[in-house]
């Protein structure tokens, strides 16, 4: 089928004079997950992960991916004729090494500009000038190729209330304003749907697990343009019209932003070339000065304020409840009741949804039983996922939407037997995820700056993860969002990362994989809090905000210095005296088991 859709595509690449067509995973926004209509990626080459670029030539296919997919996409390209390259390993060029590679004299590199960023799209064009070629980036080939392509969606929109949100939208384009007065612009132009979202305190589910709208800004002093509305759409009630008129937004059509951009003229425009479209940058008017900068947007929205702060430790007191019950239920009946990965996710599902005000699960649940845990971005299917039996790891990575925000989990539970390098690798990963998590540090410092405190013991040992150890919580948005992380090797070409900030969520999430074996993750997010100051600055710390017991059957005590088991004790003494009134009978003495001090 894979084969088939490749040679379409090249008879369609022919036609339209195209030599390369390059396909990443995006929609027009830059979104990290993408609707269905958007998954054109997925549907040429059969590999369903949520990163990667597809490369076509005549000749050869390509599929670039990171470190977190190798094992599935081997698996999923298998006799497609799709070439794996396996990102950032020894060897492996880059997409845009390879596209020079591959790309011959005079000849076209094609793809759909409204899903590629402006700022790769820059690149591209230099390689094929370098190959006296050049650059077609408005079609999508894609159109007569896919017959049953999904529909775009437009999903019934909500205004999220001041008592979640802790700032009108009034306040926040106020402040958007300020600054577009500071880089002295007229107008700023926002596609990423997160910004937007927290922008204007609107949410949806345009986008699954994402609750998030369709939706383009254009911003000037006095005006604000929304491009949101589908074709026949219902879901914009006079309410919510009326709600956007208090607040001085326009509402117009989704698809007419690209017919709006190049009526643009002599204006002073922010926006962020490494956000928006290739096509939307080609659109603008000769006349348009773009100032390319940071959407202000970004870091206003990582830094919670003091309502959203309140707000995320409720929610993850729900979170904490529903995931405790299910690590109690699955230790109690694995090996006594017949359970799937898929059973067992769906009844962690069931918990959530007793929760108040949950909405929806923030992204798709990883149930990783045995060496299925080795594939860091597992996705357990109905028809092929592991039986879970009394021996090994299941490792659960989830999470949940709530009014009060959004929170991002994983937990290894210990099913049975063990192997002595499944515990050595269990209690590395609790160490590191400790050791991160105790920082005190000066403000000033960045993610790549304490990245080290959890990856030291996996170094010592020549060991490795291959993804970054925590990314920033939008707060009932993305459930990864910037400009916060933790990693130790930035990105090419990146300059820095974010000074953590009071307010800051990051998850702490160490982990070790070994194919055809066991994978083992323990995640924790963190605010960043302040802490004393004194004559050597202002110190920061991090606040705990999951509090879910650490599975004790894992740990090779051997391994445990005193401080890592003071560090534990502390924080299952935490554990339990906050999740204490909500259990009773025999599931509170299991928890007063569960988070019982090491000696």
């Amino acid at each position: 089928m894979v084969r088939d859709r490749i040679e379409k595509l090249r008879e369609s690449m022919k036609a339209a004079g195209i030599d390369c067509y390059l396909i990443p995973t995006s929609d027009y926004h830059d979104s990290e997950y993408v609707s269905g209509f958007f998954q054109v990626r997925k549907y040429f080459s059969g590999f369903t992960g949520s990163a990667g670029t597809l490369v076509v030539s005549g000749k050869e296919a390509a599929l670039f991916t990171d470190g977190r997919y190798f094992i599935q996409a081997e698996k999923e390209l298998k006799d497609t004729g799709i070439t794996l390259m396996k990102m950032e390993e020894p060897g492996v060029p880059t997409v845009e090494e390879y596209l020079e590679q591959i790309l011959e004299p005079g000849q076209c590199l094609g793809f759909d500009g409204r899903v590629v960023k402006a700022q790769s799209a820059k690149e591209y064009e230099k390689i094929a000038g370098k190959k006296n070629g050049k650059m077609i980036w408005d079609k999508d080939l894609s159109e007569g190729i896919w017959e049953e392509r999904p529909a775009l969606i437009h999903t019934p929109v909500f205004v999220l209330e001041e008592c979640y949100s802790g700032e009108s939208a009034a306040s926040k384009i106020a402040r958007v304003r300020e600054k577009m007065k500071e880089e002295e612009c007229t107008m700023h132009i926002l596609t990423s749907l997160d910004d937007i979202a927290w922008l204007l305190n609107i949410r949806g589910n345009d986008v699954e697990s994402c609750p998030v709208v369709l939706s383009f800004v254009v911003m000037t002093m006095d005006k604000v343009l929304l491009f949101a509305e589908g074709e026949g759409d219902s879901v914009w009630t006079e309410e919510l019209k009326s709600y956007l008129s208090e607040n001085g937004v326009e509402l117009c059509p989704y698809d007419g932003f690209y017919d709006y951009i190049p009526q643009i003229h002599n204006e002073k425009v922010l926006l962020c070339k490494d956000r928006v479209s290739c096509r939307l940058i080609k659109g603008l008017s000769e006349d348009v000065t773009v100032i390319d900068k940071t959407n202000p947007t970004t870091p206003m929205k990582a830094v919670k304020n003091q309502v959203e702060m309140e707000n995320l430790r409720k929610a993850h007191l729900q979170d904490a409840i529903a995931v405790t019950r299910f690590m109690y239920w699955l230790k109690k009946n694995v090996g006594k009741i017949p359970m799937t990965e898929v059973s067992a996710a769906n009844y962690l599902e069931d918990l959530r949804r007793e929760g108040e005000h949950y909405i929806e699960p923030s992204f798709g649940t990883i149930s990783a039983y045995g060496a299925n845990g080795a594939i860091v971005h597992y996705s357990a299917k109905e028809d092929s996922c592991a039986e879970i039996g009394p021996e090994g790891f299941l490792m659960v990575d989830s999470g949940g939407h709530y009014l009060e925000g959004t929170t991002d989990i994983t937990r290894t539970f210990v099913l049975g037997p063990l192997t002595a390098e499944m515990k050595e690798h269990f209690t590395l990963v609790l160490k590191a995820m400790l050791n991160l998590r105790a920082s005190k540090f000066l403000y000033g410092c960045r993610g790549v700056n304490l990245d080290i405190r959890a990856r030291e013991v996996f170094w010592e040992r020549g060991l490795d993860y291959k993804h970054g150890t925590g990314h920033g919580v939008g707060y009932l948005l993305n459930v990864h969002e910037g400009p916060n992380s933790f990693r130790w090797k930035l990105p090419e070409g990146a300059v820095g990362s974010a000074v953590l900030e009071e307010g800051m969520v990051t998850t702490d999430e160490p982990g070790i994989y070994i194919e055809g074996s066991h994978g083992i993750r323990t995640e924790n997010e963190l605010l960043c809090r302040k802490g004393e100051k004194n004559a050597y600055g202002q110190f920061m710390y991090f606040e705990d905000l999951t509090y879910v017991p650490i599975d004790l059957d894992g740990i090779e005590m051997s391994m445990m210095e005193d401080k890592d088991k003071q560090w534990l004790n502390e924080y299952h003494k935490v554990v339990y005296e906050k999740l204490e009134p909500y259990f009773e009978g025999d599931e509170l003495a299991w928890l007063k088991e569960a988070t019982a001090p090491l000696k």
